[in-house]
């Protein structure tokens, strides 16, 4: 179901493609995912375990959504631009690799570069600004065709506005507007798939061809996917993270289904439930696992450090007053069930431990489940490149070890933004800045001292506001308790509970555990599983969690053609 009006209208072409050999229209510009969505199909790949996949995480991260495009599988629906005449049709478990239709453009010696900043964020724009400012050369790296990333989420190039844009999207505009202007090398639509030393990256672009780049320092801005939390149902068609439901609304203009409910925990639920809104969609319920926001010291260090945000979150909440939208505090979804796609949600209430209560669970009648129980920061290439990581008690997450200026242990490399530990845009955008300034005057550039002394005191109130908001949303942490003992953990390889708690009971070790049960060696590389995978291990060890009960990351950080991997092996990189 597409969103009509409301602010936008179509202005991509109209086209024809098939789905399963059946005709179907969308519109130039616009994803494969958002066409099929639009149209209703929502099963999109075959598991090998049994049962379909659709859309989950996107973002191009889980690879749920894989459809086979024109006889070429592993096509990212999600990531895939729709053109006239394509023939899609759903993923095989096993498919069989073929060749790509060309060749791709021979890759040339390295290209040298004074700061190659990797994601086009909040984060990465300003650090592309700050030291672009300060006069250093810069190259901005993004997988995405539009610079915002996952928070701006800025309109897909099928639609176009017709009123005014909402705050945040007008922000995400003029952002990318001034990047683009700055005179930094943008690289919309290219993907960095390794980084074995800060000289030495690659990336495929948008044309197919490997290109090398050595740059003097390094700034990563890869911002940060949701966390997996595992229950009965969960691997749905239907069945999506908040961020996938966000992104079918605001960029795709595509509904994520006629009845939603959304559930989870953080404010970014509560976002989404007024945009269903707005949009015209029925919302059945919003179950949030943190208590009713009643902290008061909360609520006033809030209103000291961001009032606009308080304010912002405060008429959320009367919209859904207004729409007697159900709002349940400590619940969280038992389990979600449907034939071939999501039909109900039953949710449980929760105790103080995070324990489903008995005789507490309530049925709701839906067809998209939009769940979001916090982010995972998206750190693969800091570890890959040898950055230390520490455990974070308190947001329960590996992250890179940083000084005040976001430099990681190896001087040349700086992290920020949510990839570095998840602290919202505003802070994301600050540590931008000043990791930008700060590359810069490594390298004998002068920044604007003004700026990046307002840069360190905003990032100071905006951590002070964090902190205030995560108290007042301080819930249990699922983990995998939720899961029943045959519920998936791992997405991809379908590995179940019962069969990884069987595999740390015999070897409580992370590579034992992935060796006897393929467990993290799925096309999400362990992003989504290993978190959960790590935090078993380090029980039963009755250990802490550290880098050391994480998988290891491995190249290519994203999917690319094997003929890539031989140009650089070829290339000697």
């Amino acid at each position: 179901m597409r969103i009509a009006g409301r602010g936008t209208a179509p202005q991509g072409a109209p086209v024809a493609f098939s789905f399963e050999g059946e005709a179907i229209a969308g519109y130039d510009g616009e994803t494969v995912a958002a066409a099929l969505t639009a149209a209703g199909r929502r099963a999109f790949r075959h598991a090998a375990q049994g049962g379909m996949r659709g859309l989950w995480c996107g973002m191009g991260v889980c690879q749920e959504c894989l459809v086979t495009v024109d006889g070429r599988p592993n096509r990212r629906a999600c990531m895939t631009t729709l053109r006239a005449g394509m023939c899609v049709t759903t993923q095989v478990a096993h498919p069989i690799p073929c060749a790509e239709p060309s060749p791709a453009p021979a890759p040339g010696a390295a290209t040298q570069c004074e700061i190659l900043v990797i994601g086009a964020g909040p984060a990465g724009q300003h650090a592309t600004l700050a030291a672009r400012a300060a006069g250093a050369q810069v190259t901005l790296v993004d997988e995405r065709g539009s610079l915002g990333g996952q928070y701006f989420k800025p309109l897909a190039k099928a639609h176009r506005h017709v009123a005014p844009p909402d705050a945040q999207m007008r922000a995400g505009l003029e952002l990318a507007a001034r990047t683009r202007a700055s005179g930094a090398e943008v690289l919309a639509g290219a993907t960095v798939w390794s980084a074995v030393a800060p000289d030495a990256v690659a990336l495929t672009m948008p044309d197919g061809g490997t290109r090398f780049l050595a740059p003097r320092r390094v700034i990563l801005a890869t911002g940060a996917h949701e966390r997996a939390v595992p229950f009965p149902g969960w691997t749905l068609p239907g069945a999506m993270t908040t961020g996938a439901g966000q992104t079918l609304v605001r960029s795709w203009r595509v509904a994520p289904g006629r009845r939603v409910l959304v559930a989870g925990n953080g404010p970014l639920n509560l976002q989404l439930v007024v945009e269903l809104l707005e949009a015209g969609i029925e919302v059945v319920a919003l179950a949030e696992s943190a208590p009713a926001p009643r902290d008061a010291a909360a609520l006033l260090a809030m209103a000291a450090t961001a009032p606009d945000l308080l304010a912002r979150g405060l008429r959320d909440r009367l919209r859904l007053l207004a729409a007697r939208v159900p709002v349940l505090h400590r619940h969280v979804v038992l389990r979600a069930e449907g034939q071939d796609s999501l039909a109900r949600v039953t949710l449980a209430r929760i105790d103080a431990e995070g324990r489903p209560v008995a005789g507490s669970e309530r049925v709701f009648e839906a067809d998209a489940l939009c769940c979001g129980y916090g982010f995972q920061p998206q750190g693969e290439l800091a570890r890959a490149l040898g950055c230390a990581q520490h455990w974070d008690a308190a947001r329960r997450m590996l992250v890179t070890q940083r000084d005040a200026d976001g430099r990681s242990s190896l001087s040349e490399i700086f992290v920020v933004g949510d990839g570095a530990g998840l602290g919202g845009a505003r802070v994301a955008a600050t540590e931008g800045h000043i990791a930008g300034a700060t590359a810069a005057a490594d390298l004998g550039h002068a920044p604007d001292r003004a700026a990046l002394d307002g840069a360190r005191r905003e990032l100071d109130r905006a951590r002070r506001f964090q902190a205030a908001l995560w108290q007042l949303y301080r819930a249990p942490d699922p983990g995998w308790d939720l899961a029943a003992p045959d519920t998936p953990v791992c997405r991809c390889e379908g590995v179940t509970r019962g069969a990884l708690e069987a595999a740390i009971a015999a070897a409580p070790d992370p590579g034992a555990a992935k060796r006897a049960t393929r467990c993290g060696m799925g096309r999400c590389q362990g992003r989504y599983c290993g978190p959960l995978l790590a935090a078993a291990v380090a029980e039963a060890q009755g250990a802490t969690p550290s880098e050391d009960v994480f998988l290891a990351p491995r190249a290519p950080a994203r999917p690319v053609a094997l003929r890539d991997i031989a140009q650089a092996a070829d290339a000697g990189r």
